[in-house]
């Protein structure tokens, strides 16, 4: 099993991983979860699949197990920006507005994870794993981006496993349900991984 951080830049030499992403993310996301998001040739993507975004793969021999998008929030594409920002200012509507206690922030050290997911077809003996090596390689990319925070919003039972992940993470805003799940927007402060 591996991670791998995939960018426009890079994408070309992982043969068919970046495609695989978001093939695996059709499958959680639109398929599993019912969620009525734009597809096209078996794939899943929005208006925050750019060039400024990043994505972790976890995956073994071609098959993805997990996957997250790292958008950062200074990131502007037409009238978008990044998910959680675009919320709050009331340009999608299946997102509540008051998702956050404060502003959104626009800071070139702070980056936003979105469309977090691990396949279900990731065996559950692996799950931990998978978990380890995805919040790992979210963590070192965000901050070999250069950022000292990672703004997400995540169901909210990630807050109880922070600790297990190595994670500093902190509520950012209310929980909500949205789609059957709470979730909530949570804070993880990458200052003390930078040593």
């Amino acid at each position: 099993m591996e991670s791998t951080t995939l960018s426009f830049e890079n994408f070309h030499n992982h043969g068919e991983l970046f495609a695989n992403l978001f093939r695996a993310r059709r499958q959680s996301f639109i398929v599993q979860n019912n969620w009525d998001l734009p597809e096209a040739m078996g794939m899943e993507y929005d208006q925050y699949d750019t060039p400024a975004s990043r994505w972790v793969a976890v995956h073994e021999f071609g098959e993805i197990y997990a996957g997250i998008r790292l958008t950062p929030t200074t990131a502007r594409c037409g009238i978008y920006t990044y998910m959680i920002r675009d919320a709050q200012m009331g340009l999608l509507d299946t997102i509540p507005q008051d998702l956050l206690y404060g502003p959104a922030p626009v800071d070139e050290r702070v980056w936003e994870s979105s469309r977090v997911f691990v396949s279900q077809a990731t065996p559950q003996k692996v799950r931990r794993r998978v978990h380890a090596y995805l919040i790992a390689e979210m963590t070192k990319t965000a901050r070999d981006l250069g950022a000292v925070r990672v703004l997400g919003l995540v169901p909210a039972l990630w807050t109880k496993f922070a600790d297990r992940l190595g994670l500093d993470i902190e509520p950012a805003g209310r929980v909500m349900e949205i789609d059957g799940i709470d979730n909530q927007c949570v804070s993880i402060d990458l200052t003390r991984k930078l040593h």
